[in-house]
């Protein structure tokens, strides 16, 4: 059984205080105050108020760390040298609004060092459909509710299963679209197959938990990764961005799998 440290526990509550509003409004998605900021980027009322819930309890916790928010941007704390809260209130907006029940909270914890490099040292994502509190501290391992997670130990492409998402088809963007396509033949031609779920952060904990070999994606935020780099890191996996680089938190291009698998990934995603 793990034993969850003070700010495993601030994350979770909050995670879970939150999840009761998004919870309500799931099941009156129909009913949801719907705007639309952008192209396939929806926001509602459920998202908004979780990240106040969210940023409420962990204020209250440490009071003197900043915020950096999907909605609510960056929030400076009052100690200039405390870590950082990343907050996805609810990653999977899309699946949310459409009646999918995959989603999930996504809550990191960002230190950065005097070269201004940046090190996520804790992370966790909760799934509160499947009640599944995915988390990780650096040192400490990464775990699925009181279960330690370890990535998959599949070594073989063949037998792999993978995770990515689709970038959005605009006006100028036809060109992403295009190497997209070809990364996904590449994947799909010598894999067990390739999922599309629609929440960046519960795939990377996926990842993590050995349900998926691998996963990529381009053009992610902070908040869609920050947790999901520790579950990965800390569960045994590779995380890097399409070069092999630690460089996925600054880029947002983000390539995880377990070690074995890894390198061969990137070779076809650059094929």
């Amino acid at each position: 059984m793990a034993s969850q440290s003070a700010l495993i526990n601030v994350m979770q509550k909050a995670s879970i205080h939150a999840s009761k509003g998004l919870l309500r409004d799931f099941g009156e998605v129909e009913n949801l105050q719907v705007s639309r900021k952008g192209p396939g980027d929806f926001v509602s009322r459920a998202d908004i108020n979780a990240e106040k819930t969210i940023r409420r309890e962990l204020s209250k916790a440490r009071p003197d760390w900043g915020f950096h928010l999907e909605e609510g941007g960056v929030v400076e704390g009052s100690d200039p040298d405390a870590p950082v809260w990343v907050v996805d209130p609810l990653d999977g907006t899309t699946n949310f609004l459409h009646g999918i029940p995959h989603f999930g909270i996504s809550i990191a914890v960002m230190e950065t060092d005097p070269q201004g490099r940046r090190t996520i040292t804790a992370g966790s994502i909760f799934d509160p459909v499947k009640n599944e509190f995915f988390y990780a501290e650096r040192g400490k391992g990464a775990f699925l509710n009181e279960r330690r997670l370890r990535v998959s130990g599949r070594r073989a492409m063949a037998d792999s299963l993978f995770a990515t998402g689709i970038p959005f088809l605009g006006r100028g963007e036809e060109a992403e679209h295009t190497a997209f396509l070809k990364e996904l033949g590449n994947v799909m031609a010598v894999s067990s197959g390739v999922r599309r779920n629609g929440a960046a952060a519960l795939d990377l904990a996926w990842v993590a938990a050995g349900r998926f070999d691998g996963f990529w994606e381009r053009g992610l935020s902070l908040w869609d990764i920050a947790a999901g780099v520790i579950l990965v890191r800390e569960a045994g996996g590779f995380i890097s961005d399409f070069a092999s680089r630690d460089k996925a938190l600054d880029s947002g291009d983000v390539v995880a799998a377990n070690p074995s698998i890894h390198g061969d990934l990137i070779r076809l995603l650059r094929g």
